[in-house]
């Protein structure tokens, strides 16, 4: 039987809301080959009252003229104490030709429902953790390939910037320039075009661009984020321009594996430093700092604050 390769439960846990979508379409996409799919499919929404003695009969139905039964219980996040306990029972001894798919966008490791299924196999636990903010560009380009289309890492990026760092929003941009564009390859000018933006700027995203010296990108980024910021900006500017030094050096020497562990940082936060720091000169950037003196004073109760802090980014992208 086909039902045999799969487990009486899963656990689909984490935030990704594209991931857990994905998870519950590839388990109905098997039970819609039975053709019977209306019988066999029962979906509840747990964040809503249910009984538990309804919820377990439903899971003990016998599957008709199907290989199984898929019951998807979504929110599963925050159950009533005897749900829970009525689900962890039923775990204990499952219904064989049925699959219940436990949906939550968060459950503690230590709880008795998250034991109960771990359980049942190594591959009960469909993990939607979300992705950190580095991973996601290479993310959107995977899911690209699901509305029929290529997107570069550069229009990746910008779509992130533009829409955030939900997959949701996400997938719906890039369903929406695929019907705009109708297919092929989305670049940096097509986001641009076809994507409002929605998300707050990151201070994050414009040190980065200082880093890579693109001084258009730096200032757009500048001027979409709060104001009179620049003192904030200013001290993380600062440190950015520290760390690239150390960068410069360690690579100097061929240490450059030796970064995050110098910084005291993790791998991810620095990945980029080192080539960052390769299209500046020591002199550049230790220049940088002697003139984040006089930027200092300026932003000080100055008039002239965002002028000086502005030019001293110019200084370091030009």
């Amino acid at each position: 039987m086909a039902s045999a390769k799969l487990l009486p439960a899963y656990l689909v846990v984490g935030p990704d809301e594209v991931k857990r979508t994905a998870a519950q379409d590839r388990l109905k996409a098997r039970l819609e080959a039975s053709g019977l799919a209306a019988f066999n499919l029962d979906e509840r929404d747990m964040t809503k009252p249910q009984e538990p003695d309804e919820v377990i009969a439903s899971l003990s139905t016998y599957p008709m003229g199907a290989d199984f039964r898929l019951v998807i219980l979504s929110g599963c996040e925050h159950l009533p104490k005897a749900m829970s306990e009525a689900l962890v029972s039923y775990l204990a001894h499952p219904a064989p030709d049925t699959v219940c798919l436990i949906v939550a966008d968060s459950l503690a490791k230590n709880t008795r429902l998250y034991k109960a299924v771990a359980k049942l196999g190594k591959q009960a636990i469909i993990d939607c953790s979300a992705k950190k903010r580095w991973e996601l560009p290479a993310y959107v380009q995977g899911m690209a390939g699901r509305h029929g289309i290529a997107i570069t890492s550069a229009a990746a990026e910008e779509l992130v910037a533009r829409s955030g760092e939900s997959t949701r929003m996400l997938d719906t941009q890039l369903k929406k320039l695929a019907e705009v564009i109708g297919g092929g390859t989305i670049e940096v000018g097509d986001v641009e075009r076809y994507v409002a933006r929605t998300a707050e700027a990151k201070p994050w995203d414009f040190l980065d661009a200082v880093s890579a010296r693109d001084a258009a990108r730096a200032l757009e980024l500048y001027r979409l984020l709060p104001p009179r910021s620049e003192v904030r900006l200013f001290a993380l500017l600062l440190g950015r321009v520290r760390e690239l030094i150390v960068a410069k050096a360690l690579d100097a020497r061929g240490a450059a594996r030796e970064l995050a562990s110098t910084l005291g940082v993790r791998d991810w936060q620095v990945k980029n430093h080192v080539r960052w720091s390769r299209a500046f000169t020591m002199d550049e950037l230790v220049g940088a700092l002697r003139s984040a003196e006089d930027v200092e004073c300026a932003l000080k109760g100055s008039r002239d604050s965002e002028t000086a802090f502005v030019g001293w980014v110019l200084s370091l992208t030009k």
